[in-house]
């Protein structure tokens, strides 16, 4: 039996209040949504909630990795070999980009069990991120929130099969993008609704419910894609299904829309309150709709360790201003200087891969000292290069060792924190620090890594590992 053998998720840290943006444009709003650091992106995210699905799990079982999203940060280079590099995957393994999108996510997943079902791959590695950009003062920018999913999907272990599934595709078009956008577009509201979401939806419902001799009241919970809360509580009632005890939160005032990653993620929120023996109605939209039967299995209990949803959600510092929002977002363009000027090199990129994107170092066999990143001696007993070991380290957790501030740096978010953080076993890594609070930051504190980008420069995303506060 094909299913899926693991699950994780990822919501960056930061969240914007609505009240924040009904001050600058007047109204009001409750809730907020999460806003991901101006150093991450549809790859970063993609690359956490990976780390989140595949704890516990020997990375060289993976033989596919398919990742989702309608925000790729490249239009013409595939974001899932990034991906597969920053999770340390094997290089012999098939990677696929399923894009352009908002059911991308769900269709990765029908491809990942097709593979494992025909032989193709053992375990398929399947990601749904994005990270949209809405106009300022538009329908959207309160809306869209950014996150990510992942699944792990094979025979061995399973704990939510997917059961029956319907597929329902449509030409029809309500949000887009063209190839020079960099915002999304949409139509009038209401023809979106009465004329897309809404019979789309309730067609893949029927049909499947229908095609399984099954009613809504088999189900414990339903988790499904809506473009909003009003119409999510509007198609609940449309199904027949109790709002109370049967949908599953769609968080849209803690989280937000998430576009390809919101049912995924909404998948995931279920899973974690699951018990054996549970339905859960999935639902996704755009172009077209599919619905799924997920039946949860035994063992599902084994994987309440996942950070997931809930404690992503309660892991969160609050963005204290419009401006920093704007920036995060890149929706603004500030004045170019000198100092801000940056520089890339795609051969120093290529040559430097192991520890830039993997983040492996060297043990040395001969002192036993770790470190990174790659080096052609010992930097401690300058043993030769036969003598080092190659050693993945982005799983390894830390504690502060010092740290620097600088309030001049030219960085997106001043001021520039620099770090030395001693990983769990040996080593020394430094780098910028991330997702900080600079007014609690101690030497001592517990510490992690975090894939980032870096910079952009000639057109190139230049992607790295960071580290950050642990997350709780």
């Amino acid at each position: 039996m094909a299913g899926i053998v693991s699950y994780g998720a990822y919501i960056p840290i930061y969240r914007l209040s609505r009240a924040i943006l009904g001050q600058v444009w007047g109204g009001g709003g409750k809730g907020e949504k999460a806003i991901a650091n101006w150093d991450e992106d549809s790859i970063t995210m993609a690359v956490e909630a990976g780390m989140d699905c595949l704890q516990g799990i020997e990375k060289r079982s993976v033989d596919a990795l398919y990742f989702a999203s309608t925000t790729p940060p490249f239009k013409e280079k595939q974001s899932a070999s990034i991906i597969a590099a920053g999770l340390d995957l094997r290089e012999d393994i098939i990677a696929a980009d399923f894009c352009s999108s908002l059911r991308s996510g769900t269709i990765a997943l029908r491809a990942a069990l097709d593979a494992v079902k025909a032989g193709s791959a053992r375990q398929v590695l399947v990601i749904a991120s994005d990270c949209r950009p809405p106009a300022p003062n538009s329908a959207f920018e309160p809306l869209f929130g950014d996150g990510a999913a992942a699944f792990l999907v094979g025979t061995e272990g399973v704990v939510a099969e997917i059961a029956a599934s319907y597929y329902l595709t449509s030409e029809f078009i309500d949000i887009w993008r063209l190839e020079c956008d960099l915002l999304p577009r949409t139509w009038e509201e209401r023809f979106v609704l009465d004329e897309g979401y809404e019979p789309h939806m309730k067609k893949a419902f029927n049909a499947l419910l229908k095609a399984n001799n099954a009613t809504v009241k088999d189900f414990a919970k339903a988790a499904f894609y809506a473009p909003t809360a009003r119409s999510h509580g509007a198609m609940a009632r449309a199904i027949g299904l109790d709002a109370k005890t049967q949908v599953q939160d769609p968080l849209f005032d803690s989280l937000g829309n998430t576009g390809a990653a919101f049912a995924p993620m909404i998948l995931v929120a279920a899973l974690e309150e699951a018990k054996p023996g549970d339905q859960i109605l999935l639902g996704n939209y755009g172009d077209g709709a599919d619905a799924h039967i997920v039946k949860v299995a035994p063992g599902i209990e084994k994987l309440k360790d996942r950070r997931g949803i809930k404690r992503h959600l309660e892991s969160k510092v609050m963005l204290e201003n419009y401006g920093k929002y704007l920036k995060f977002k890149n929706l603004i363009q500030f004045e170019e200087t000198p100092m801000t000027r940056t520089r890339t090199s795609l051969p120093a990129m290529w040559r430097d891969r192991n520890w830039q994107y993997r983040c492996h170092g060297h043990k040395c066999n001969n002192c036993g000292k770790t470190q990174y990143p790659l080096q052609k001696r010992c930097m401690y007993c300058q043993a030769e290069a036969t003598f080092l070991e190659e050693v993945p380290l982005s799983d390894r957790k830390g504690v502060l060792f010092t740290y620097s501030m600088d309030e001049r740096a030219a960085v997106v978010d001043p001021p520039n924190v620099l770090a030395a953080v001693n990983l769990e076993g040996g080593g020394r890594i430094f780098s910028q620090m991330t997702d900080r609070d600079v007014n609690n930051l101690r030497v001592g504190m517990p510490m992690e890594l975090t894939f980032r980008k870096i910079h952009d420069a000639l057109g190139v995303h230049n992607y790295s590992w960071k580290c950050r506060p642990a997350r709780a």
